[in-house]
């Protein structure tokens, strides 16, 4: 069988599935991606972007992606307001960290045990936790839903609780805005 009739059956195939909603987006972030790398936009260089991207997604497909949740616009909006303010104090407890030459950052890394199953809500807690300056994601176990985290500025076992606390919170907070029903239940029933 030809490359190219397998290209159109593989399309087919996850068309039928349902799982190309995401799809388009990938190979129009693909031909973006193809334009910055070159510099300037052609003609010549949209429809070359377009083709690698088609078949860059044909060859290796992205995985299905189930979406649960749905938005809940105060608890998402409360989210958005402590995760600007975990932003800046982080921040400035960094910058604080940055100008003291008299001694070395303390680090430090730690697991934090989640309560989603999901795909999804892993990684998107995971990118949230990471976008907190101080802290960064360094693995995650999604067998057992364990993020560990990277941090910087702890100095003794009370502080990493605390980091691991505000984990946590995080990850509460995201499920009470965008998870699922699975995963709210999950969040009541820990302890």
């Amino acid at each position: 069988m030809s490359p190219v009739r397998n290209i159109g059956r593989r399309l087919a195939r996850r068309r039928a599935s349902g799982s190309g909603i995401l799809q388009p987006l990938a190979v129009g972030w693909l031909v973006v991606l193809w334009i910055l790398l070159w510099g300037r936009v052609t003609p010549g260089l949209l429809v070359t972007g377009l083709l690698v991207a088609v078949i860059a997604i044909a060859l290796f497909p992205l995985p299905r992606l189930d979406v649960e949740g749905r938005v809940r616009p105060l608890p998402a909006l409360l989210f958005g307001v402590r995760f600007a303010w975990d932003v800046v104090r982080a921040s400035v407890e960094v910058a604080t960290l940055a100008f003291r030459r008299d001694q070395e950052a303390p680090t430090a890394v730690i697991g934090v045990p989640l309560v989603t199953r999901s795909d999804l809500m892993l990684t998107l807690v995971s990118e949230v936790l990471s976008l907190v300056p101080g802290s960064l994601v360094v693995e995650i176990d999604r067998h057992d839903a364990i993020v560990y985290l990277h941090l910087i500025g702890v100095r003794d076992r009370e502080q990493v609780e605390r980091e691991r606390r505000r984990a946590r919170e995080t990850e509460a907070r995201m499920i009470r805005a965008f998870g699922s029903p699975t995963d709210r239940r999950a969040l009541e029933a820990r302890p």
